[in-house]
C-alpha cells in the first residue's frame, strides 16, 4: 500500500563541488529518491558538471541554479521550495562534498516514514579525518542550542545530514528570515523545534570532504553563528515558560 503521507526527495545544495558531486550523485540514485541538485552559483566547471549529471538522468535528476551564490542555507531552502511545490512530503538534505554516508540514507528514510512529523537529524560518528580543533568547538554550538530549546533534544545540530517534513519548514521559511550560510542548520533546528517539531537523532559516520574544499569561512560564518545564537537566545527568553510547559508535559 503507498503512504500518501511519504514521498520524499533529496535535496543536495551544490558550490563548486565538481572533483565529488559525480560520485555521491551515483551513490545516491542507488537508492531510487529523485534529487534535487542546487547550483548555488559554481564556477564554470562546477556548473558544467552538474549540467552533465542532470543530462545524464533527467527522470531522476532536476537541477535548479543560484545566478550567484546565497550561501548553503539559501540553497537548500531553494530545493525544498521546489520539493514542497512539487508535491514531495518531506527532503533528506546531504552535503556535496562527500562526507556523509549515503548508505544511512534509507535508514534515515524509514525512520521518516515512521515518524513523519518529525525532524530526523544525523549526529556524527567521525573517523580519523576531522580536524580536533572543529570536532571541540562544535560544543559550544551544542550548549548554545540546549539552552535556547530548554532541552537537549538536540543532539548535534551541525551534521548537514537530515530529513526534513516540508510543510512545516516552508511554513517556517515563509514567516521569517532563516539563516542563509552555515548558520542554517542550527538555525531552522532551533526555530523548528520552537515550533513544537521533535527530533529523531540518529548515528552516522562522517568524514571531512573527499574533494577538500570546504567553504565555511572562519570570520564571517563564525560572526553569522554567534548572531544567530544571540538572536535565538532572547527569542528564547519570551518563550520560555511554553517550552519548560511542554518539556514537562513530555516527561
Amino acid at each position: 500500500m503507498t503512504d500518501l503521507r511519504f514521498h520524499p526527495c533529496i535535496v543536495i545544495p551544490v558550490f563548486n563541488h565538481e572533483h565529488a558531486i559525480g560520485a555521491v550523485v551515483q551513490r545516491l540514485l542507488a537508492h531510487g529518491v529523485p534529487l534535487i541538485l542546487v547550483d548555488d552559483g559554481s564556477a564554470a566547471a562546477g556548473a558544467r558538471t552538474l549540467d552533465a549529471l542532470a543530462a545524464t538522468h533527467p527522470s531522476q535528476v532536476t537541477l535548479l541554479r543560484h545566478a550567484r551564490n546565497q550561501g548553503k542555507g539559501g540553497a537548500v531552502l531553494t530545493g525544498c521550495r521546489h520539493a514542497h511545490a512539487q508535491g514531495y512530503s518531506h527532503a533528506l538534505q546531504i552535503d556535496a562534498d562527500g562526507q556523509h554516508e549515503t548508505d544511512d540514507v534509507p535508514r534515515f528514510l524509514t525512520q521518516a516514514r515512521t515518524t513523519p512529523a518529525e525532524v530526523v537529524v544525523g549526529y556524527p560518528v567521525y573517523d580519523a579525518s576531522v580536524p580536533a580543533v572543529r570536532f571541540y568547538a562544535r560544543y559550544a554550538t551544542h550548549v548554545w542550542v540546549w539552552i535556547n530549546t530548554l532541552s537537549l533534544q538536540i543532539r548535534d545540530s551541525m551534521c548537514g545530514f537530515r530529513v526534513y517534513p516540508l510543510a512545516p519548514l516552508v511554513a517556517l521559511a515563509q514567516r521569517g528570515a532563516l539563516g542563509q550560510r552555515m548558520n542554517f542548520d542550527t538555525d531552522v533546528l532551533v526555530r523548528l523545534y520552537w515550533d513544537g517539531l521533535r527530533m529523531a537523532n540518529l548515528p552516522t559516520k562522517v568524514g571531512y570532504p573527499s574533494d577538500g574544499v570546504s567553504h565555511f569561512q572562519l570570520w564571517r560564518d563564525n560572526v553569522l553563528i554567534s548572531r544567530m545564537h544571540a538572536r535565538l537566545f532572547f527569542g528564547m527568553l519570551w518563550r520560555a515558560p511554553r517550552l519548560l510547559a511542554r518539556h514537562w508535559r513530555a516527561r
